[in-house]
């Protein structure tokens, strides 16, 4: 089985920074890709920030410029720096793995942490 933990989330005024971390454990040999989604009440998830191996990163397009994201391999963990934070940035913020292993491949999610931003 494969777990991915969360933590990083809380209340921040706009303007402010907050940063989230998610490491996967279990039962796995790589991570092909990790990264964050989020989602609002009532509405689909949507793709904040992915990093795929190889080294190509994909934002969408309303956080390009204020999060970065990025990985530790070795600590199999993701980060996502969130800056210049807008009150549409709250939201549940969930963080997913593909991961590759001999009984467990397939896309996991964490449990979500969530992200208040304050005008």
């Amino acid at each position: 089985q494969v777990q991915l933990v969360e933590s990083g989330g809380g209340l921040v005024q706009a303007g402010g920074s907050l940063r989230l971390s998610c490491t996967a454990s279990g039962n796995f040999f790589s991570i092909t890709a990790m990264g964050w989604y989020r989602q609002a009440p009532g509405k689909q998830r949507e793709l904040v920030a992915t990093d795929i191996i190889g080294g190509t990163t994909i934002y969408a397009d309303s956080v390009k410029g204020r999060f970065t994201i990025s990985r530790d391999n070795a600590k199999n963990t993701v980060y996502l720096q969130m800056n210049s934070l807008k009150p549409e940035d709250t939201d549940v913020y969930y963080c997913n793995a593909n991961v590759r292993s001999f009984t467990n491949s397939g896309s996991y999610w964490g449990q979500g942490t969530q992200v208040t931003v304050s005008s």
